[in-house]
């Protein structure tokens, strides 16, 4: 299960507000790259494609594919902001391995 918390959530429905679209979900998934092998992206979705989990949370519609369900089971997304920026942060606990940035891993 991959969970957004409720400030995540709530930064989620107002991009998507901001973007006139509050019916689209939030595809999330790993693709290959990254210095540590793996990469998190997240983008916004209008369509469900074949094999795509569908998971709502916090009321944010969120597709995932089963390769990318398999390396996030149990990911919670979080919604940061500091003095050195803001942006989502993933809470993954398969990751064995991840880089500095924080933004790619290996599990």
């Amino acid at each position: 299960m991959i969970a957004l918390t409720p400030v995540a959530a709530d930064k989620v429905k107002e991009l998507l507000a901001q973007r006139g679209t509050p019916t689209i979900g939030l595809r999330i998934g790993v693709r290959g790259g990254g210095c540590s092998g793996n990469s998190y992206y997240m983008e916004f979705c209008e369509t469900e494609g074949a094999g795509d989990e569908v998971v709502d949370s916090n009321g944010v519609k969120l597709v995932v594919d089963l390769k990318s369900m398999v390396l996030l089971g149990g990911t919670e997304i979080d919604y940061v902001e500091g003095l050195m920026g803001a942006g989502f942060k993933f809470n993954n606990p398969n990751v064995r391995h991840s880089c500095a940035c924080g933004e790619s891993f290996s599990a």
